[in-house]
């Protein structure tokens, strides 16, 4: 860790990125596009004996003794929406197609390949195309330079949906396909309803699946249940309290790769418990830190090394708004599994449109 710190010490003034103005181009009265997005450059080292990623997920690979250093600028985005009166349609892209990128796109041109984020339409109360699940709470994600937070904890789902919003509640019919294997018939079902007010926000969401093993007595198997329980609570100042539970027969759903195929027994889906907290303080008017936990528990899941799934993140993040869309920033944190661990620290300068 101490060579880590050495590292980002010296290369702070290094993190940078490029920067375009966003703009909106009136077709009409009735019609415009809108440009947006954010340019983001990272730099981040490693210290442990986890294998290397851009980001931590739910499942990390153990390499014992792995210390390594790299720039990357692939969570920079671009997104286009057009708007036509009460119709609005959204495209969204970024860099992470290639999740772990080797040979010449690593060493030689530095090409990264575009994946699509978001594409849907919304009409007055309704959105169908790909965004984020209805199931994933949003406003409970921290603040942070590792991309996503800590996502061994979190809920997280990006897919194609139909979904009706009214007030405080939204009803969404989602795509149900699993990586078992095993094709699926019946649409995931999502209910959330969120409270409001001056204190901030809390919402419960609950999830039903119903999943054919395909004769398969391994797999998941009828109706599958789970929930979550997720807010954001204004605290002293400018300062919030964040916050999300995750209990039942999630799979896929929660802390994304560690039970992407939807394991069960006894034809249910490993029983996950998972959480994160996250806590944001304002030193000054933009100069604010970011204190972030998340852990995942699957008892039932017990990997090659006989230890059952026990995996966490803690992050502590220092950032600042040097201009009004450029924000710049270090986070250290350590990651750990049921079999090892590892530091890491992050420098990030982030330019929005």
């Amino acid at each position: 860790m101490k060579n880590i710190m050495k590292s980002g010490l010296m290369l702070t003034a290094m993190a940078s990125a490029p920067s375009f103005a966003g703009y909106t181009i009136d077709i009409n009265d009735d019609q415009k596009l809108t440009f947006g997005g954010y340019f983001k450059a990272d730099l981040r080292a490693i210290d442990g004996d986890i294998a290397y990623r851009d980001f931590w997920v739910g499942n990390n690979v153990v390499k014992e003794d792995t210390t390594e250093t790299r720039f990357n600028i692939r969570e920079s985005r671009f997104n286009i929406k057009y708007q036509h009166s009460d119709f609005t349609g959204v495209l969204e892209w970024d860099f992470y197609d290639d999740q772990q990128p080797t040979g010449t796109a690593e060493t030689v041109t530095g090409g990264h390949s575009l994946r699509l984020r978001h594409a849907y339409i919304q009409y007055g109360k309704w959105k169908v195309g790909q965004t984020w699940s209805t199931f994933m709470p949003l406003v409970s994600i921290a603040e942070a330079l590792d991309f996503g937070g800590a996502h061994v904890g979190q809920t997280f789902v990006r897919q194609s949906q139909v979904r009706y919003t009214d007030g405080g509640l939204e009803l969404a019919l989602e795509n149900p396909s699993t990586q078992s294997g095993v094709s699926q018939s019946i649409p995931d079902v999502v209910g959330r309803y969120t409270f409001k007010g001056d204190w901030g926000q809390i919402a419960v969401a609950g999830l039903m699946r119903s999943l054919d093993d395909g004769g398969d007595t391994t797999k998941a198997d009828g109706t599958q249940f789970s929930y979550n329980i997720h807010g954001r609570i204004k605290a002293y100042g400018k300062d919030d309290f964040r916050f999300s539970y995750n209990g039942g027969h999630s799979g896929r759903y929660v802390s994304p790769g560690a039970n992407i195929h939807d394991k069960a027994v006894d034809g249910d889906i490993y029983d996950t418990q998972a959480f994160t907290v996250a806590y944001r303080h304002f030193w000054t008017e933009n100069l604010r830190s970011n204190l972030y936990y998340g852990a995942v528990k699957i008892d039932d899941q017990i990997g090659a090394d006989g230890k059952r799934t026990d995996r966490k993140q803690i992050a502590i993040n220092l950032m600042t708004n040097i201009s009004p869309k450029t924000t710049v920033g270090i986070e250290v944190g350590n990651y750990k599994t049921e079999s090892a661990d590892t530091n890491y620290l992050q420098l990030s300068a982030k330019y929005a449109l």
